[in-house]
């Protein structure tokens, strides 16, 4: 898409970042997510709350155009349940990803049911006791996901009995993804700032108050207890009613 569109400007300057970014050991992570302007991203946990304008939307299918896969948490699916393609604009849809701890992507999710293309759905081994299929009946969940044509990948758990995002990553990288785009919901959000695992940061912002459920939780820390993540060399474009501001996370030291 050509730099003079309202939001060129935006993934030019992603673009860049993704040639300077140092090796990691990981795909490059772009976060990118609507909220309102009081940084509600729905009404309510589980309901989905359309947010962006008709331009933000063309916006973000050009951002998923230039991605290599595109990562959502299992909440997503079970209140939007998405496709995850790029329809507004003409490119390449990206490698679908499901962070899903506790295999509760539904048989008929449009992500399982799509002729052609395998969606990765990664889940925690071991299963979290009492909260998840385990033994046998995780191992029969497993196969049934991977005959409707899904691929499961699984990961290191975190204490919590969520996916390793870090071990995600790494195991992404190995499988040749570079780029890597992140829509949420609430928790993937949290969760990649948290774990400081995100490089470049889009929030759309729509002239709507929701008071509904924030983009990032009270209880989460971008950067640390006590310290503060920044946005550094950031941009806007207003797209229709929109405002996009975009820019490389830049995160305090230690």
């Amino acid at each position: 898409m050509s730099t003079s569109y309202a939001g060129g400007a935006l993934l030019e300057s992603l673009a860049d970042a993704r040639a300077a970014a140092r090796p990691r050991g990981r795909p490059f992570v772009t976060l990118a997510y609507a909220q309102s302007l009081d940084g509600s991203i729905s009404i309510a946990r589980g309901q989905r709350t359309a947010l962006s304008g008709p331009e933000a939307m063309r916006f973000t299918h050009a951002l998923r155009a230039t991605h290599d896969a595109i990562l959502v948490g299992i909440g997503t699916v079970l209140a939007d349940d998405p496709e995850l393609r790029v329809r507004l604009v003409d490119g390449p849809d990206p490698q679908p990803i499901v962070v899903d701890s506790r295999l509760r992507t539904p048989d008929a999710a449009k992500l399982l049911t799509r002729p052609g293309r395998s969606t990765w759905i990664a889940t925690a081994t071991p299963a979290p006791r009492g909260a998840s299929p385990d033994g046998d009946e995780q191992r029969a969940r497993i196969a049934h996901i991977e005959a409707r044509g899904g691929r499961v990948v699984a990961c290191p758990a975190l204490p919590n009995g969520w996916v390793d995002l870090q071990a995600l990553l790494a195991r992404l990288g190995a499988d040749g993804v570079s780029h890597v785009m992140v829509e949420g919901g609430a928790r993937i959000i949290g969760s990649f700032l948290q774990a400081r695992l995100v490089d470049y940061l889009l929030v759309t912002i729509v002239p709507q108050l929701l008071a509904g459920l924030p983009a990032v939780a009270p209880g989460v820390h971008p950067g640390g207890r006590g310290a503060v993540a920044s946005v550094a060399r950031w941009l806007s474009a207003r797209l229709g009613d929109d405002l996009i501001l975009g820019g490389e996370m830049a995160w305090p030291a230690g």
